[in-house]
């Protein structure tokens, strides 16, 4: 017999580091919400960014500023909930001739506490950020120059507002899928069955009255306009709230009868030259098979309007939700 000797395994040795995604990487990867935005960015440009809907302030690539008519500015969110009066704040204004010298003085009077102003200038940036940065039709102007800049804030990465925008879009499609309550009047709609709202809601809910858009409640009620959106849209999928419909144009005739109706093309052969047939001699009897007794010949013949079968059906579910 013979005896092999075989050698030890080797001792497991640790496993492989997970392989960890560089952040540079990562940006670079980023789209962006804006191309142009994003080569700004890149270029560590300076100036204002001007778009259909408001305008962000850059410096040396860096977002400082934004503002939109759609949301409210900063000192809505300073004055509305008693962080600063309202006074103190446009005396500060005054003063200082502008808003990065009120900013500034308000810190060194010891009048505003600089976590509060952070904060309110970040929510206010992110705010006024989102509806720049939406779609738009026109195209946006970059004008080089001084920067807006307030520096008793921070600024903000073109990355991470970009990426903040497409969440906040991501979250309120989540939310309900129809944009169309953000910008139309809102208005109330009879619920047999009302969930229970928060104390949010319902101050957004009372203040629905036909005539007021989801922005126009934000300012009133001294809010950040993407938040008020997301409480909207809440509110219309639990069906207390729906947009106003706006006037259209007239509805046409039905597609199948157009089509019906529709002028044939013109025969383009050699016209007929023969004798013209001779209507048969009225006898005072009518057979079935020349003009049937059912069918009316005297007057226009009226379309027929075919119902869509989806409709039927939502009316059918409605009644019988209706009926529990």
């Amino acid at each position: 017999m013979t005896v092999v000797d075989t050698p030890a395994p080797p001792p497991p040795s640790s496993p492989p580091p997970l392989p960890v995604r560089d952040k540079a990487d990562t940006e670079s990867a980023w789209g962006g919400v804006s191309p142009m935005l994003t080569r700004l960015a890149a270029e560590r440009a300076t100036g204002l960014l001007v778009r259909e809907r408001g305008t962000l302030h850059l410096d040396e690539g860096r977002v400082t500023y934004a503002e939109s008519p759609l949301a409210p500015g900063l000192d809505v969110l300073l004055t509305a909930h008693g962080t600063l009066r309202p006074e103190v704040w446009h005396d500060a204004l005054s003063r200082a001739g502008g808003l990065p010298g009120a900013a500034r003085l308000l810190l060194a009077d010891g009048r505003l506490p600089e976590g509060a102003l952070h904060l309110c200038h970040l929510g206010a940036l992110y705010d006024a950020a989102y509806f720049v940065l939406a779609p738009s039709s026109t195209p946006g102007r970059f004008r080089y120059g001084t920067a807006h800049r307030p520096r008793a804030v921070p600024t903000v990465a073109v990355a991470a507002l970009e990426h903040e925008t497409a969440r906040r879009r991501t979250l309120l499609e989540r939310v309900w899928p129809d944009a169309r309550p953000d910008s139309a009047p809102l208005l109330r709609t009879p619920a047999t069955a009302a969930p229970r709202l928060t104390a949010r809601q319902q101050a957004l809910l009372d203040r629905v009255d036909g005539t007021r858009t989801a922005t126009d409640l934000a300012r009133e009620l001294g809010r950040q306009a993407f938040h008020t959106l997301v409480d909207v849209r809440r509110l219309v999928a639990a069906g207390l709230v729906a947009p106003q419909q706006q006037p259209g144009p007239p509805p046409g005739p039905p597609a199948a009868y157009a089509e019906r109706t529709r002028p044939g093309p013109t025969p383009t052969g050699p016209a007929y030259t023969g004798p013209m047939p001779v209507a048969p001699a009225d006898t005072g009897t009518t057979t079935s098979a020349t003009t049937p007794t059912d069918v009316t010949t005297t007057g226009p013949t009226r379309p027929v309007v075919a119902v869509d079968p989806h409709i039927t059906l939502l009316k059918r579910l409605r009644d019988a939700l209706e009926a529990l």
